[in-house]
């Protein structure tokens, strides 16, 4: 055979293994609630969307993470997308119920800040604190779930209540709050990248920020130690910090949260958590 054949043949069998080629499957596990999440396993690399918005791209091994916010609509329409077709889901979310919380006794400065030199601070540290919710590592550490990032804790504190300071009230409270005492240890929940590791902050004392793939980034608020800093990769239960009660904190205790791509989650639904098989 020439080889003006075996170029026409090779085309020909291109062309045959693209139209033998599947659209996507996609199958889903998770919390389908407010503050919850759906782990996805499709064809790798494919395009994902939540609610007609691309939110990236499944991992090598063809997995991918969706959040719920504490304040979603009551259903999402998961789409996966390749070059040989789409596959999509519509998820029923369910209500969330969430607490009152009320706390007392903060200084002004922690409830309603005035001063132009702390406002100047706190835009600051926003703006670092925005670089770091903005990560995007290309991993999927998240497959397997969480486990809890502290040990002999008391809970004292769920995700999404509505927090009433000083008798005014204030955003919903988007972390769960783990008490224990000052220097408890505390562990990466799953392997992930650093993408905030700071000390002295107002509101927060020592912050860590972890991403665990694809924009699903856990946050460790009130520290009294960082053990690590921004770049490094963690693995599941790997000594990161130590409980404190540094900011706004009227107690030692360990406010455990979670976002993913600007929405808030609820850290203890990872919890268990597993990829569909």
């Amino acid at each position: 055979m020439n080889r003006r054949a075996l170029i026409v043949s090779g085309a020909a069998f291109s062309l045959a293994g693209r139209a033998r080629a599947e659209p996507p499957g996609l199958e889903l596990s998770g919390r389908f609630q407010q503050g919850g999440f759906a782990i996805g396993r499709t064809r790798p690399r494919a395009q994902v969307r939540l609610d007609g918005e691309d939110v990236g791209q499944a991992s090598a091994q063809g997995l991918f993470v969706v959040g719920f916010d504490r304040d979603g609509p009551p259903a999402a329409e998961i789409e996966v997308r390749t070059p040989e077709g789409e596959a999509a889901h519509r998820a029923e979310i369910a209500k969330g119920v969430f607490d009152i919380q009320r706390i007392g006794g903060l200084p002004e400065d922690q409830v309603t800040p005035t001063d132009p030199a702390l406002l100047a601070r706190l835009q600051a540290e926003a703006r670092r604190k925005a670089e770091g919710f903005a990560s995007r590592a290309d991993i999927d550490d998240f497959k397997d779930g969480f486990v809890l990032p502290v040990h002999g804790f008391r809970l004292t504190a769920r995700f999404g209540g509505q927090r009433i300071l000083d008798g005014e009230p204030k955003r919903p409270h988007y972390g769960d709050d783990l008490a224990a005492p000052v220097g408890t240890p505390v562990s990466a929940p799953a392997g992930g990248l650093v993408s905030f590791a700071e000390t002295g902050l107002h509101y927060e004392g020592g912050l860590i920020m972890i991403d665990h793939g694809q924009g699903l980034v856990s946050c460790y608020l009130h520290l009294s130690r960082v053990g690590v800093i921004r770049g490094q990769t963690v693995r599941r239960g790997e000594l990161i910090g130590a409980v404190g009660k540094e900011g706004r904190a009227t107690g030692p205790h360990l406010c455990w949260r979670l976002k993913w791509r600007g929405r808030n989650l609820d850290p203890m639904l990872l919890l268990g958590a597993q990829a569909p098989v």
